[in-house]
């Protein structure tokens, strides 16, 4: 595998569909920027429209906007059903959009906001959605974590929506290792049912994008300051994830990060993440609580 993959190893992708959530700024606007460039048709799934169709409007191809917002699941229902009518297939779904370190709040539904937009919106996209993926022959769908999956992360199912307190790091780090639990019970399903699609994972290491906004001055001002030595640029950043969704040599349940130390910055390579993301009982509890929570099964 080569150890310096960039955006010119991406094959061609004349004839593939790829939907990426928030992709109107930031990681999300890089990996779909890219996708276009290479010949994809892109669908820039996104809570702001007019944002959405200014990003379009920057990049060269066929990219069209689709409303989403992941904080409702009649948003995520609706997003599917317009993308379902659109699209007979799709060969690629980019779980990229995502909230960090956010005051405390709850989605539409009732979820606390990281948790709800950041696993549950995704899920229930990604579940309403498969059924277009699975019979299209290196289908995959990539999910973007964070090294933020190890910082003060656990999935506490005795309070999952935060009630009895609250921690914006330690809510991000439960959001950030359900994306990884998730990825990886969804690849064992497709291998137990004998299915072609991938799951996949990466990870941005530290990008300089706006995902900081929501923390607190305390934090931000830092990161401000020291980006330029601490950060890596968004198109550097959204590359573990194109690799993820791209590379013919990826495997399912495989996660990319960048090959720097630390994970912080850095040329695409394969990782591992926490001991605690590998937990078998872990991921299948996630997953049952994750159906009941959003009511979407999966034609798994």
């Amino acid at each position: 595998m080569s150890t310096h993959w960039t955006a010119r190893d991406v094959p061609d992708q004349h004839g593939r569909v790829a939907v990426v959530t928030g992709a109107n700024t930031g990681l999300g606007f890089a990996t779909a920027e890219v996708l276009a460039a290479r010949g994809a048709t892109v669908v820039l799934a996104v809570r702001d429209v007019d944002k959405g169709a200014r990003a379009a409007a920057r990049m060269a191809g066929d990219v069209t906007v689709q409303q989403l917002d992941l904080t409702s699941l009649a948003s995520v229902r609706e997003a599917a059903a317009a993308l379902r009518a659109a699209h007979p297939h799709l060969d690629l779904l980019v779980n990229n959009a995502g909230v960090m370190y956010t005051p405390k709040e709850t989605t539409r539904d009732g979820f606390e906001r990281q948790f709800g937009t950041n696993h549950l919106g995704h899920f229930a996209l990604t579940g309403l959605l498969l059924d277009l993926l699975l019979p299209v022959p290196g289908s995959r769908v990539v999910t973007v974590s964070s090294v933020g999956h190890r910082i003060r992360a656990a999935i506490h199912f005795d309070d999952l929506q935060w009630e009895r307190s609250y921690s914006r790091v330690g809510a991000y780090g439960q959001s950030k290792l359900a994306n990884l639990l998730f990825t990886y019970e969804l690849q064992r399903r497709l291998t137990a049912h004998g299915e072609r699609t991938l799951a996949t994972a990466a990870h941005p290491g530290v990008s300089n994008t706006e995902l900081v906004r929501h923390a607190p001055a305390a934090v931000r001002a830092p990161v401000d300051r020291l980006a330029p030595v601490l950060t890596q640029p968004a198109a550097m950043g959204a590359l573990p994830t194109l690799r993820a969704a791209t590379d013919p040599s990826v495997l399912g349940g495989q996660y990319y990060g960048p090959g720097g130390r630390g994970e912080v910055r850095g040329y695409p390579r394969l990782v591992t993440s926490s001991p605690q993301s590998y937990d078998l009982a872990t991921q299948q509890r996630l997953w049952a609580v994750s159906e009941d929570l959003t009511g979407v099964r999966f034609p798994l």
